[in-house]
């Protein structure tokens, strides 16, 4: 086991005392940087860069080679989960992932099953492997899973969606079909992301991106009763160390209560929440991590600090904060500002521990 150097964005995960607030970015690796559109060239396509171990390890590294960040988050896309189920994952330029068989069909919805992580997703493992070895316990890995919910919307409408029109039409007629889809993605990303721990990942993150679209009784049902079975089902000490979960339903702050009392170490916000607020209601129970708009990226680094100040200070003085973007960076953001985010953090954040 190698001793990390950098621990600061795990302890802040498990509430222990840290001398700053750490940070990492959702989506830090992307297109925003140079050096990732030129490896994506070099790769030929964006799954190419996904299933070659070198070119994600090398991808996943080039933010930490330009900015002070507290983690690595793995690179790879949610979607790589029904892709080894066989529906047949393809993306279209400027038109975002496709399915080639989307679930349509009863009998295909019947015929589902979990993939093995170590024979279908074993690209995905030799890259946790490869970037953990390349980190030489310079700072966390983090592995990561869509939500059920979030893979079954795309599962179902064969790519992106305004309203998942399809998939809320079975969700009320068919509730029966939907919970299949959701059972069988649930052992699948328990099984997923229990391989990414085990092949070196040192905190895991759920993106329940779609959770937020349904209503209060159907995100229970439908989207909260599966990440309480993930989060129960994961590997929660590994090499004689916690592995902290985090659980990110985007537009999930009015479930903030039911979502802390899932079992998750942590909780992720988007910025249509005061962070203040959220600690007074879960954070005797959970770490926080968030939640400044990406969009104040696009502004100036004066800017960006007096946001980075406002939200420190709503959250308060000491641990269970980690810093990061309501929603993964833009590819549009200017790196500069980034590297004006994490500056501030850091500096501004000594004196709330």
């Amino acid at each position: 086991m190698t001793k990390l150097k950098n621990d600061t964005f795990l302890r802040a995960l498990l509430k222990e005392p840290v001398p700053y607030t750490p940070i990492w970015i959702m989506r830090q690796a992307g297109r925003y940087l140079p050096e990732y559109n030129q490896t994506r060239a070099r790769a030929g396509d964006f799954l190419s860069l996904c299933k070659n171990p070198d070119f994600a390890t090398e991808v996943t590294l080039q933010p930490l080679a330009r900015f002070g960040l507290d983690a690595a988050i793995l690179f790879s896309d949610i979607l790589t989960i029904p892709d080894a189920m066989g529906l047949g994952l393809y993306f279209s330029t400027g038109e975002g992932p496709k399915f080639e068989r989307p679930l349509r069909e009863e009998w295909a919805i019947r015929d589902l099953s979990a993939p093995d992580p170590e024979e279908h997703l074993g690209y995905v493992l030799d890259a946790v492997k490869q970037i953990r070895k390349a980190l030489d316990g310079s700072v966390p890995l983090i592995g990561f899973s869509g939500s059920p919910f979030t893979l079954a919307c795309y599962m179902i409408e064969g790519g992106g969606s305004d309203d998942f029109r399809t998939t809320k039409t079975m969700l009320y007629q068919r509730p029966d079909l939907l919970h299949h889809i959701l059972q069988v993605t649930a052992k699948a990303v328990i099984d997923y992301l229990n391989a990414q721990i085990r092949a070196g990942a040192q905190a895991v993150q759920i993106f329940d991106t779609w959770g937020g679209m349904l209503s209060s009784s159907a995100y229970e049902e439908f989207s909260l009763a599966y990440l309480r079975q993930i989060v129960q089902g994961l590997i929660k000490e590994h090499d004689g160390q916690r592995i902290p979960s985090i659980v990110f339903t985007k537009g999930g702050g009015v479930w903030l209560d039911k979502i802390a009392a899932i079992g998750c170490d942590a909780v992720g916000l988007d910025w249509m929440c005061s962070i203040g607020q959220a600690r007074g209601r879960v954070g005797d129970k959970v770490a926080l991590q968030g939640n400044m708009d990406p969009m104040v990226l696009f502004s100036d680094p004066k800017t960006i600090r007096q946001e980075v100040r406002r939200i420190l200070e709503s959250y308060g003085q000491g641990s269970g904060h980690v810093f990061n973007l309501g929603h993964g960076v833009s590819q549009f953001t200017p790196p500069e500002n980034v590297a004006a985010l994490v500056d501030a953090v850091h500096e501004l954040s000594t004196g709330f521990h």
